[in-house]
């Protein structure tokens, strides 16, 4: 009876992006589920994916849809003139910001939000952004033609005491399409956690949905936490039996561009040596059950690159009221955390990849 107030929102969660299955009587009902329940957002939710991609289709070349619709990522080597990509870089990777880390087993991700401040600085940014092939790309892979989230990000693999890094586990962030894309402001080699994805893996076919349908009644009772949570976890059997392939993994020069279906089976690759990866990071994650393309308040004229920064300051303000927990802590200047930090080991202790590699993107 307590929690008699809350079941308007579970009964009408099933119409939204929420996923987890903790906590909601609706969504994580085993009972409902075996009915279908689960399954059904599922696949409601790539169809009307799919209805907005075709209407984004013609904002990007057609050789880079076709490497989409196949592989579930696009890659684009050389995305800038190198001229033009080493400036931006060195100015990039030189700002004095304040930034913000959380850490996740022994890795730490330091992020600076990127907002209009930031842009104002950096005008070539700001170009990048708004080119017409940039926005083509990420819309068509978002299925939304709205500005994502951006950020600048350094990711510090080995460089923290604690248990392996559960994003080394290959997983799928949602039930539904949404998008994150990177481009690699340093090299990324073999041993520097390489993202790595199950080319693919973002196509609802009948295997996949009914993994998704079995995966939905037991979750509660024999999920792990971050799989109960919505984001479920996939094992290299498992592949196998979706008639999946091995992981790519994208050991790929600076300037290179990826931007990925997160509904796919992606993960961190395991590190073997402490390595910082410096990138500018995009998420773009809606309601899946929106008809359109656009129409979304928050992401149009001054409102758009303020968003990421208003949702930290939310974050604080609910945490200072104990009614939320802000992860992401104050960590000094961003400039201080885009390189190894002096006197880190030159290698980890070797011990075999999470995941089978496959082509080297």
């Amino acid at each position: 009876m307590r929690q008699l107030w809350r079941y308007p929102g579970w009964l009408l969660s099933p119409l939204s992006g929420s996923k987890s299955f903790v906590g909601n009587p609706v969504i994580g009902s085993p009972t409902l589920n075996r009915l279908g329940l689960h399954a059904e957002r599922v696949r409601l939710a790539h169809a009307i994916a799919r209805s907005r991609r075709r209407r984004l289709a013609s904002r990007l070349p057609a050789e880079l849809r076709r490497q989409f619709d196949e592989n579930g990522f696009i890659i684009v080597p050389g995305f800038l003139p190198q001229a033009a990509f080493s400036a931006l870089k060195d100015r990039l990777l030189d700002l004095d910001v304040p930034a913000r880390s959380q850490q996740q087993g022994d890795t730490i991700t330091t992020r600076v939000a990127v907002g209009p401040d930031l842009l104002g600085a950096v005008p070539a940014l700001a170009d990048l952004l708004g080119s017409r092939l940039w926005k083509g790309i990420l819309g068509y892979v978002a299925t939304f033609g709205t500005r994502p989230l951006y950020y600048l990000q350094a990711i510090g693999s080995g460089l923290a005491d604690g248990p392996p890094d559960p994003q080394l586990e290959l997983h799928a962030d949602t039930f539904h399409p949404s998008m994150k894309a990177w481009l690699f402001l340093s090299d990324v080699e073999e041993e520097d956690a390489p993202l790595t994805y199950v080319a693919g893996s973002h196509r609802l076919t009948p295997a996949r949905l009914a993994w998704e349908r079995a995966k939905s009644i037991d979750i509660l009772e024999q999920g792990d936490r971050l799989s109960q949570r919505g984001s479920f976890r996939v094992t290299a059997a498992e592949l196998g039996q979706l008639g999946l392939p091995a992981p790519t993994r994208f050991v790929v020069p600076a300037n290179t561009l990826v931007v990925i279906d997160t509904c796919g089976f992606h993960a961190r690759g395991k590190a073997k040596r402490p390595s910082v990866r410096t990138e500018m990071w995009a998420y773009c994650r809606r309601s899946p059950f929106l008809p359109w393309t656009g129409f979304d308040p928050l992401a149009v004229g001054p409102l758009a690159d303020r968003r990421a920064g208003w949702l930290t300051a939310a974050l604080d303000w609910l945490d200072r009221r104990g009614w939320a927990k802000q992860h992401w802590l104050p960590a000094g200047p961003w400039r201080d955390h885009t390189s190894l930090p002096a006197g880190a080991a030159p290698k980890l202790e070797e011990t075999p990849p999470a995941v089978p590699a496959a082509v080297d993107a």
